[in-house]
């Protein structure tokens, strides 16, 4: 597993708990969505776990760029993304059904 976020406190402290667990083995952790890709291309990661709001390149379009260089890894959102008003990024709303999003409001 792969970890992609860029608040130093959250990616450690997400390396240290998931490494905790039995039978998945953190290979790497990103600062940046730009970090993240190149991170994935050369550990290739099964799965990496993906901030959406980062600098450099976010987690969305990061995605977007491990789906073309890396199809073969799994790309996970947190459960909950953060969403900031100096945001641009599409956020999940709570009558949203499984899987839509609408756009965040101004």
């Amino acid at each position: 597993m792969l970890i992609a976020d860029d608040q130093q406190v959250v990616r450690g402290g997400l390396v240290l708990l998931i490494g905790m667990l039995d039978g998945i083995e953190v290979v790497g952790a990103a600062r940046d969505g730009a970090e993240a890709v190149e991170l994935t291309e050369r550990l290739r990661p099964d799965v990496v776990l993906m901030d959406l709001n980062m600098p450099v390149l976010d987690g969305v379009a990061a995605t977007a760029a491990l789906r073309e260089k890396v199809p073969g890894s799994a790309v996970l959102p947190p459960a909950r993304p953060r969403c900031s008003p100096s945001s641009p990024t599409v956020c999940p709303t709570p009558r949203s059904a499984p899987g839509s999003s609408s756009a965040r409001p101004p």
